[in-house]
């Protein structure tokens, strides 16, 4: 059995992975973990998510140096669904003390830790560690998942991004010359649990954000390996992303070339590769799938590729507990 503590608990993400961890025979959940000035400190996880009553039952706790201690002596591994600020000092706390740690924020992606420093506006004190740290992209990470213990968990928009973008780039289809133009809209539940106007249901209205300037823009192109266009959108919708990409493919590119790249997802459970029609939200919120599907213009040599996941899973949780079972051999399990 392995033991894991979740810090950053009653946030939308880090309620979800509760869940997926309480599910899983072979994962123990030894506590739930928020920050000293939480409102939600002492309450059980199912007064704030009411789906849970009858199914789980964990006391919030507040992080204090002693409950610190607590963690790092019970547990093998600690996930982090903690803002970027806190994950970048408490995963170095955690991975010194020996522990294997999965961490959800955008703390920990980056190998340049300049370019970190640029789209997160404070500097990074850990560069050791950045450079240690994996990108748990599950599909294609996950012989550095399985044999490291720094997991930096992907973001949720280059999660739908990239998986759709990685074939391509892996069979070196991509023209390099023309970046992909990647236009992607989130539903509200990616801006987190706090109230706020801006991504209050009722004020939203589709409307891009973060223009040439989202962090998700670097990250995507680091791992991609090519520069991109980056767009996101907020809907008015609880959960789910579609991503909308167009790209150019080098002169000469076949259909089958295509359709072969994307056979690399045949032997993967969680990506299902559609030919016979396009991704919606729908048929992937509350799921651990991404629905990938294609068309190409022999023509012109474009592409429009779409992808569909749920944000908060198989971009954020879903994705985690991927990792997890990846880093402790326990996918057949």
């Amino acid at each position: 059995m392995t033991n894991i503590a979740i810090i950053g608990a009653s946030g939308y993400t880090g309620a979800q992975m509760c869940q997926l961890i309480h599910q899983h025979s072979a994962l123990n959940i030894t506590g739930l973990y928020v920050s000293q000035n939480s409102h939600d400190k002492g309450r059980d996880i199912n007064e704030l998510y009411p789906e849970y009553v009858g199914v789980l039952s964990y006391k919030l706790q507040a992080l204090s140096d002693q409950i610190m201690q607590q963690i790092i002596e019970r547990n093998d591994a600690v996930v982090l669904a903690t803002s970027h600020e806190v994950s970048h000092q408490l995963v170095a706390q955690f991975f010194e003390a020996g522990l294997t740690v999965f961490d959800l924020s955008g703390a920990y992606r980056f190998k340049d830790t300049e370019l970190f420093s640029e789209y997160y506006g404070f500097e990074h004190l850990h560069p050791q560690l950045s450079q240690q740290a994996v990108y748990g992209l599950a599909e294609w990470n996950s012989e550095l998942i399985k044999n490291n213990k720094l997991i930096a968990v992907p973001g949720c928009y280059p999660t739908a991004s990239l998986l759709a973008l990685k074939p391509l780039m892996h069979t070196d289809l991509l023209d390099q010359n023309q970046w992909p133009v990647i236009n992607a809209v989130s539903g509200v539940t990616g801006a987190g649990r706090k109230a706020s106007m801006v991504n209050s249901f009722c004020e939203v209205s589709l409307t891009p954000y973060g223009v040439l300037g989202h962090r998700h823009q670097p990250e995507i192109s680091t791992q991609l390996g090519t520069d991109v266009i980056f767009t996101p959108h907020l809907g008015n919708f609880k959960r789910g992303i579609l991503a909308t990409i167009t790209v150019k493919l080098k002169a000469g590119v076949t259909q089958q070339q295509i359709d072969q790249a994307y056979d690399i997802y045949e032997q993967q459970a969680l990506v299902r590769v559609r030919r016979d029609s396009w991704p919606k939200i729908d048929q992937v919120a509350g799921t651990l799938f991404c629905d990938i599907s294609y068309k190409y213009q022999a023509s012109s040599g474009h592409l429009v590729v779409a992808s569909a996941i749920d944000n908060l899973l198989k971009g954020a949780a879903g994705q985690a507990l991927q990792c997890i079972l990846i880093h402790y051999s326990l996918e057949k399990s």
